[in-house]
């Protein structure tokens, strides 16, 4: 017998789950855990204004490859799909939607 639709040991997921919601959860989680890389990126585009594309190049990557090393690895999707069916499963109990919380705009 199949667990009811919403608790989390039925997870089986919708396209939009799979291909928005998960990876949303991903990018918060990966830009929260790459805080420092984006805080240098964010400093470096300050402070060097029209030629941060030319002089902030190796903080651009330094970012991007800790943001690339969280969405690729797949134990960080299990992880976010984890918390993803969590926050489902108490809104269909509740109801109430997780709020989020916002982060500083310079993050």
């Amino acid at each position: 017998m199949e667990p009811p639709p919403g608790t989390a040991e039925n997870s089986k997921l919708r396209h939009v789950e799979k291909d928005v919601l998960i990876p949303q959860i991903m990018r918060e989680r990966a830009k929260e855990l790459c805080s420092d890389k984006v805080q240098a990126f964010t400093k470096c585009c300050k402070e060097t204004g029209f030629l941060m594309v030319v002089k902030c190049r190796q903080e651009n990557t330094a970012l991007k490859d800790c943001l690339v090393s969280y969405y690729t690895d797949p134990a960080f999707y299990e992880e976010c799909k984890t918390e993803y069916l969590k926050q489902r499963e108490e809104y269909r109990a509740t109801g109430i939607k997780k709020k989020k919380q916002k982060l500083p705009s310079n993050v």
